[in-house]
């Protein structure tokens, strides 16, 4: 019988008032709903508008909307409103106060574009490269420069026996020096800095101006003066947040850039200039440029990123932060703000980079993290639903619950159609014909995260980040670290260790060298603020700070479990004092004394607890991490949290076959309860407790799909059974004559029409349905005959790309992807009416515009452009195909008994 089972549909029992709540979702709130990204667009709003759309979120299910400024449309500029100024403040009042009207939130950059900068910075506070001049000089030489691009940070000289002179008293005030060199061969080097020549990027009126210098503390300190201004005299209703944009910075430099290395490196970065710029041994340089890459991360880490967040939380703000992008331990920078936020950029999506994001939030104790959701996801008008909805599923596997869509434009009610955009983003805004069923997504987004948004985390498994491996390079000033070009993550140990471990089907967080600092441990767990895990997994590791490694033996001895993967590390990085500290880590080493051998484990006892060194699998076995053998299925992936008696899952068929059987479950539960968070349907499910107190539970998850699996350790949960189904047949093609009407969309509606024959209704003679973007409803009457119980499986087949079902007036809810189908019970015989109203993507109207040569790019900046930053033009494209396209079946299904 259970072999039989057809795993084409998830619709459970549907649940009305429950005695037992353990059936029951949490309440739907502004903050689980998912929020956009409100562009305004030269910040020519006016309330009369924003008071339209923001009711248009809100119908739409939107949970709030996050206010970020950016260039107008050209010929607008009399409707231009600068940033910051008590016009635009007064605007943003309105808007917080519309918003909550409405029980909705709103948030605001910190910025304009992107990223921090404006009209605010000075030439000496802007981002900056560092400007690196040699001259060679021979013994008994004058060496005579006058300096005239900038201020010198630092002259010094070196010769071949590695003496070296500071030549920096020597300059006069005229930027001109004179000096006489000793013997020897010399290589002189003058310092300074430029501009990098970033600006503001697509900033907003009043916000235009040079990128700031995210090292130069004074820069940030001047930059908040120009907030303090406008809010100081401000008495509005304010946001909820403010935000700032993934780092975009090109700079490597700063004013003060070389007292800021000594006094965190505790050495003169003067001395060692040949290092530094590659002109040394690849061991020297490499240790001299993993300070010089510390520095910089401790200096946004410490100092300028807690400035801006200690300022926000001073004027009562929380604070939202993109860490990455960030040439520092993002780790460290993302665990600085209240929500982390994290993205995935096009096609480069990778849970495991997103776990930065999520795992900094796990291990500082955030309770939200949020991701910029939809950038590029795909073409302009052509991204579906059902693409966001797998997009969504990628976030919450990797630990996001707080989704904002990239995004939507103000547009005024007075502008044509498709309104006013912004290049980069999903078209999430009420002019897409997509909208129309946006509620669906919506609402399936916020029962998905007010499951996520509870309880705590509960992964085993704390992954050391090795950063200083990453550091420890002779190439290159700045390391490159995006969230769409991962080779720094994928081709380091760290994420050939991630993917293992997530492959598996282990839970775990990363974290970073200070964060293990404020660790602790007992004979059960490794504490941090944020929760208790299992253990520590070092991936393998050539050096390794000093500080931690003796942290982690400190973790070891209070009973902790860490295991180092493959080997224990064999260096300290970093150049200061070098030969102490690797006197020092090398006492260290020896406390480690592997006793036991297992095949290829080794286990060394360290005071009350133990390190082990080998075999990843077996350490974690021995540690008690538990892997979730769902993860065995192909395309399976989950995210666990704990709550008071139990555990929840989100888990998520991501592709591959379906999964429909028994699986391990990594905590032991006496009930379980599943829930549909596309349908809001829930019910009892059987569990199997087996001889070693391991739990199984049937799960029936077709490609696509998704779930959420709450367990209950001690507790009975009693209500309605959760519905799993068998096909009893073989499927049949609802076949006839279909009556399309068209119901809503534009330019025009298209006439009528009659088929026998589904297919895309661009295939119709009327040029109006070529063009066509919205809404139509397909009808048909058919005879069926019922079995016993009468549930069959309705298929609607191919559909583009949204639909609505409707039997004998019964309403089946929305399908936004495959498989399109609904579970129905309430055939007859004969005379059955079917009702579907499919909704296409808004791309053929966008074609039809392009085709006809009527304006509707007419933005400032970089105006708009396709998804490869060409000007885009869709007038070439194919037309694509639109409506129900079927085949339309049903197939008899059965309620199955699990055994």
């Amino acid at each position: 019988m259970v072999a039989a089972l057809c795993a084409v549909s998830l619709a459970g029992t549907a649940i009305q008032a429950q005695a037992d709540d353990k059936l029951s979702w949490p309440a739907l709130t502004s903050q689980n709903k998912p929020w956009v990204w409100w562009w305004w667009p030269g910040s020519a709003v006016d309330k009369t508008d924003i008071a339209s759309q923001l009711q248009t979120f809100q119908r739409a299910n939107v949970g709030g909307a996050q206010i970020i400024p950016i260039y107008g449309i050209k010929g607008g500029e009399a409707n231009y409103i600068n940033f910051l100024s008590p016009e635009w403040m007064e605007m943003m009042g309105y808007t917080v106060s519309e918003a909550k009207s409405l029980g909705m939130g709103v948030d605001m950059a910190l910025e304009t574009g992107w990223c921090f900068g404006g009209p605010t910075i000075t030439k000496d506070e802007a981002n900056a490269l560092v400007v690196e001049n040699t001259y060679d000089v021979g013994g008994g030489e004058q060496f005579k420069q006058t300096f005239s691009d900038g201020p010198i940070q630092a002259l010094m000289a070196f010769n071949t026996n590695g003496d070296s002179a500071d030549l920096s008293e020597k300059t006069g005030t005229d930027k001109s020096i004179t000096w006489m060199a000793p013997p020897g061969q010399w290589k002189v080097y003058a310092v300074s800095q430029r501009f990098s020549g970033q600006n503001v990027k697509r900033a907003a009126p009043g916000g235009r101006g040079p990128m700031l210098n995210p090292f130069y503390p004074t820069a940030m300190s001047d930059y908040l003066k120009w907030f303090d201004t406008a809010f100081d005299t401000y008495t509005g209703p304010k946001p909820g947040a403010v935000f700032q944009d993934s780092y975009e910075y090109q700079g490597n430099w700063s004013p003060d850039f070389f007292v800021q290395f000594e006094h965190f490196r505790g050495y003169k970065l003067q001395t060692v200039l040949p290092a530094l710029f590659g002109d040394a041994p690849s061991d020297e340089v490499a240790r001299v440029k993993s300070d010089y890459r510390e520095t910089v991360s401790d200096l946004m880490a410490t100092k300028t990123d807690p400035m801006w967040m200690d300022w926000a939380h001073q004027h009562g703000f929380i604070v939202s932060y993109q860490a990455h992008g960030a040439p520092g331990n993002w780790l460290d920078l993302y665990a600085d703000a209240d929500i982390p936020e994290t993205e995935m950029f096009h096609l480069d999506r990778n849970p495991l980079v997103s776990k930065f994001a999520s795992s900094a939030a796990h291990v500082a104790g955030h309770p939200l993290t949020g991701a910029e959701t939809g950038t590029w996801l795909s073409e302009h008008f052509t991204e579906t639903l059902g693409e966001l909805k797998y997009l969504a599923d990628d976030m919450f596997i990797s630990g996001i619950n707080h989704i904002f869509y990239h995004g939507c434009c103000y547009s005024p009610a007075s502008a044509p159609w498709p309104g006013w955009l912004f290049y980069a983003s999903t078209e999430m805004n009420p002019r897409n014909s997509i909208w129309h069923d946006v509620p669906t997504l919506n609402t399936y987004i916020a029962r998905c995260q007010s499951i996520l948004q509870s309880g705590k985390p509960d992964n085993d498994i704390l992954v050391y980040w090795p950063i200083s491996d990453l550091w420890n390079t002779p190439e290159g000033m700045l390391p490159s670290m995006t969230v769409s070009k991962i080779a720094w993550f994928s081709e380091q140990p760290i994420g050939e260790t991630a993917e293992r471990l997530w492959n598996r089907g282990y839970a775990f967080d990363y974290i970073s060298d200070s964060q293990l600092m404020n660790a602790n441990a007992d004979q059960d767990n490794v504490t941090v603020q944020g929760g208790a895990y299992k253990v520590v997994l070092v991936p393998p590791c050539n050096v390794m700070p000093v500080e931690t490694l003796d942290k982690l033996i400190d973790l070891a001895k209070a009973g902790g479990t860490v295991i180092f993967e493959s080997h224990l590390p064999t260096d300290v990085p970093g150049w200061n004092k070098l030969q102490q500290r690797r006197d020092e880590f090398k006492t260290l080493l020896a406390e480690i004394k592997p006793v036991e051998a297992a095949g290829n484990l080794q286990e060394a006892k360290v005071g009350n607890g133990r390190m082990l060194v080998g075999d990843e699998e077996a350490a974690l076995a021995l540690a008690g991490a538990r892997r979730e053998a769902m993860c065995d299925h192909t395309g399976v992936y989950f995210i666990r949290r704990s709550f008071d008696g139990g555990w929840q899952y989100f888990i998520a068929n991501r592709h591959g076959e379906a999964l429909n059987g028994w699986v391990d479950l990594g905590r032991t539960a006496e009930s379980a309860v599943i829930l549909d968070p596309m349908t809001g349907n829930s019910g009892v499910i059987p569990v199997h407790h087996l001889i070693n107190n391991d739990t199984q539970a049937y799960l029936q998850l077709p490609p696509g799909a998704s779930v959420i699996l709450r367990l209950f350790a001690h507790d009975k949960a009693n209500g309605p059974a959760w519905d799993y189904w068998q096909t009893n047949g073989a499927a049949t093609e609802i076949t006839g004559t279909w009556n399309v009407n068209f119901v809503q969309g534009g330019p025009e509606l298209p006439a009528s029409f009659q088929t026998t024959k589904l297919a895309s209704w661009t295939e119709q003679a009327d040029t109006n349905a070529q063009r066509f973007a919205g809404s139509a409803l397909y009808t048909i009457n058919f005879d069926a005959s019922a079995t016993d119980d009468g549930h069959y499986f309705l298929n609607l087949g191919s559909v583009c790309q949204s639909a609505r079902i409707h039997l004998n007036g019964k309403d089946y809810g929305t399908v936004i992807a495959p498989p399109f189908g609904v579970v129905v019970d309430n055939l007859k015989p004969t005379g059955n009416k079917l009702e579907v109203e499919v909704t296409n993507v808004s791309a053929n109207r966008i074609r039809d515009l392009d085709r006809r040569h009527l304006p509707w790019k007419y933005f400032g900046d970089i105006n708009v452009v396709n998804v490869n930053y060409r000007p885009f033009d869709a007038s070439n494209w194919p037309l694509a195909d639109s409506g129900l396209l079927g085949p339309v079946t049903l197939t008899p299904i059965a309620s199955a008994s699990i055994n």
